[in-house]
């Protein structure tokens, strides 16, 4: 192909390199950015809010759920709009909102000026950034699903590696204000630009396949494009794997979310000073990133549901790890087995719905599951409030134990359907 197909930005330099890995770019980029409306970050913020503002743990958690129940609730809309439309206008608006939303964020005096503001970057990470970047990656991509997804997810891990750092050294030059300020003209930066650049619909509207088969290609040389069953959201509905998939993906945000919230929290409670626990969420953060891309390769190779297992297994490690983790080794080895959970809940997540459910009706699938898990942000509520109700977030653990435990039973039951 020594041109680009019309409607693929001429300014792609690589020509001979399927525009697809342009997509994963962008998405890299976006998920990157989108991480101020996420735990580790948000983590990193809680204790100087506290200081000045005189919030109670549960009531900035609030904000968290806020958030999160904003952003299942629109990934409804936004998931048959991406089906429609393609990602392209959806990404790059959420960039816009959530610029806007953390120059609120750095003036806010009130309460409810912090859940509305706070609300509206995660929702709109969540219902745009998330479900767009995930959505346009897993259609340019079929046999190479896997690793294509897994380089996306890295961008969040990073930013969650990164940003936390960046904050705490702005905070210790200006302040927490000024930091959400940097946050938001780096949203701009990172999510709207490189998005509204480079992202596209199905590759089928440019003479393309997925995984880089050109149209001609295809048409001629028969068996040589890997075919993948679709399914749409009546059918999908239809079978017991599309319910045990959308518990799984309900309980995985209520016991990560929580922990990426408040794990910062946690060990400053427990002794640990300052930096050792703001290194606690890079640590994690950046283990996550590193395994990410392996976990990606392997999960072409086996099948997704395995994957779900392996880290339903490594979340009920961390929980119960996380009840004896009281110095900086034992704190740096849960950081490590909670980040390869993590990167696995990374590429699981995001291959559950298009490996089981294909390529057709994806973001309306998606779409659909998303309001379910605007019950799993009580999991940050419910965790800070038994911090302030007891002093210690371990009741909390022990629950999240428990809610890993489920999730495992749900993937032994959640065999593939098939049409035939």
């Amino acid at each position: 192909m020594k041109e680009n197909p019309k409607g693929i930005p001429k300014y792609w330099p690589i020509k001979k390199i399927h525009y697809g890995w342009a997509i994963v770019v962008a998405s890299f980029l976006s998920t990157f950015a989108e991480v101020p409306g996420f735990g580790p970050v948000l983590g990193v913020f809680i204790k100087p809010i506290q200081d000045e503002l005189g919030w109670s743990r549960a009531t900035i958690s609030t904000g968290f759920l806020i958030g999160s129940v904003t952003g299942a609730l629109a990934s409804s809309v936004t998931g048959r709009l991406i089906d429609r439309y393609g990602p392209r206008v959806i990404v790059s608006i959420a960039g816009l909102v959530i610029a806007i939303a953390l120059i609120g964020l750095s003036l806010m005096q009130e309460i409810w000026q912090f859940w509305a503001f706070f609300g509206l970057a995660r929702g709109s990470a969540i219902a745009g950034v998330e479900i767009g970047t995930s959505v346009a990656v897993a259609q340019w991509f079929i046999r190479q699903r896997g690793r294509a997804l897994a380089l996306k997810s890295v961008g969040q891990r990073s930013g969650q590696a990164v940003i936390p750092i960046v904050i705490f050294l702005i905070m210790a030059w200006s302040d927490w204000r000024t930091a959400y300020l940097a946050l938001s003209a780096f949203a701009v930066i990172s999510i709207t630009i490189p998005a509204y650049a480079l992202l596209r619909s199905k590759p089928e509207k440019y003479g393309l396949q997925p995984d880089g088969v050109e149209l001609q290609s295809a048409k001629s040389e028969s068996g040589t494009h890997e075919i993948e069953e679709s399914w749409t959201l009546a059918e999908a509905r239809k079978t017991k794997a599309f319910w045990m998939i959308t518990i799984f993906l309900m309980c995985t945000p209520f016991v990560q979310g929580a922990t990426n919230l408040h794990m910062v929290a946690n060990f400053q409670d427990k002794g640990l000073p300052d930096i050792q626990a703001v290194s606690i969420a890079s640590i994690f953060a950046a283990t996550s990133a590193l395994s990410i891309v392996p976990i990606g390769f392997v999960l072409e190779k086996v099948h997704v549901r395995i994957g779900a297992i392996v880290q339903a297994v490594l979340v009920l490690i961390s929980m119960l790890l996380l009840l004896v983790a009281d110095s900086y080794p034992t704190a740096i080895l849960w950081a490590l087995i909670f980040g390869v959970g993590a990167g696995m809940r990374n590429v699981v997540e995001v291959l559950l719905v298009a490996n089981y459910f294909g390529r057709e009706s994806l973001g309306t699938i998606k779409g659909f599951t998303a309001p379910f898990r605007a019950v799993s942000p009580i999991g940050p509520v419910l965790a800070g409030f038994i911090r302030d109700k007891t002093g210690s977030y371990d009741l909390a653990f022990i629950i999240f134990a428990s809610v890993a435990i489920l999730m495992l039973v749900l993937m032994l039951g959640a065999k593939q359907p098939s049409k035939k």
